[in-house]
């Protein structure tokens, strides 16, 4: 099985659990806090590893506590770091609110995350998907993309946080994956163009996904019903999780409804079982759901 890159942000996440997301001016009481392991690229890559995959990950955090705590999380499981890169800077970290419903709002830090060292970025020989996130910089895509590329790998994109993406990067890129808020930012761009070639997978949280194909066709597929404790993370587990799958030979369609099962797995498990979630009960929950 080819391996998957992913090159992306690391972030060392305080999660404040409350009963309401405070609004402007507004100060309201939290009930507990967390301290997580985080950044799209860094939970993406454990996803994709703890489902199979043979992972390694470009990136880079500080050397500060952040950092150290980052990287201790990385070295117990099996992702390659040998490309994570170490700098002066401080590590990137994000704070998030999550209320009773599980919804949640969130602020990013980047730091170390803008200054990964673009000329020491290596794509093997034997990877079959880069995975990419818009946390780090349009230029470290860019040149981690063309590079890609001279492999003959597949380029994926979790256009999240939604910017402007290029048009070089978008003819490079073979999947783009976002959610509604996020595909509503790109409709008159990536939607309305159709000299690109691009699978456009768009996630609708409880209503499940629809996707548009290169070829010009669509498919819809729903959500697993889950009782749900918090849907931070959600999107990661899922794209983690689909590229594990698409790595291992299934088609799109599979794969889509694979990662909508780990991502119902995630968003009703507690935080402290989430990474014992196993493909097996991914498998089981497809299979109880088609009876």
């Amino acid at each position: 099985m080819k391996k998957i890159c992913i090159t992306g942000s690391l972030h060392w996440d305080i999660l404040v659990n409350t009963n309401n997301i405070p609004k402007k001016d507004e100060t309201v009481k939290g009930s507990k806090v967390n301290y997580l392991f985080g950044g799209k690229g860094g939970n993406q890559a454990l996803s994709a590893n703890r489902y199979g995959s043979n992972t390694y990950f470009i990136g880079r955090v500080g050397k500060d506590n952040f950092g150290k705590k980052i990287l201790n999380t990385l070295k117990k499981s099996t992702i390659d770091i040998k490309q994570l890169q170490i700098g002066t800077e401080k590590s990137g970290m994000s704070v998030a609110v999550v209320d009773k419903k599980g919804n949640y709002s969130a602020t990013i830090v980047s730091g170390a995350n803008l200054n990964i060292d673009c000329k020491k970025i290596i794509i093997k020989k034997d990877t079959g998907i880069l995975l990419l996130q818009n946390e780090i910089p349009e230029k470290i895509n860019l040149i981690a993309a063309k590079k890609a590329k001279e492999q003959n790998c597949e380029v994926w994109i979790n256009a999240a946080p939604a910017r402007k993406i290029t048009q070089e990067l978008l003819e490079l890129t073979d999947i783009i994956i976002m959610n509604k808020v996020e595909a509503e930012f790109y409709k008159k761009t990536i939607f309305k163009n159709k000299l690109y070639k691009i699978t456009k997978i768009i996630t609708l949280g409880s209503k499940g996904l629809k996707a548009e194909f290169s070829n010009g066709l669509h498919k819809k597929i729903r959500a697993f019903k889950v009782k749900v404790i918090s849907t931070h993370g959600a999107g990661d587990a899922f794209i983690g999780a689909m590229a594990s799958y698409r790595l291992k030979g299934n088609n799109i369609i599979s794969c889509l409804n694979y990662g909508q099962a780990a991502a119902a797995l995630h968003i009703s498990s507690k935080i402290r079982h989430r990474d014992k979630i196993t493909e097996k009960d991914i498998l089981d929950l497809i299979i109880k759901n088609k009876k």
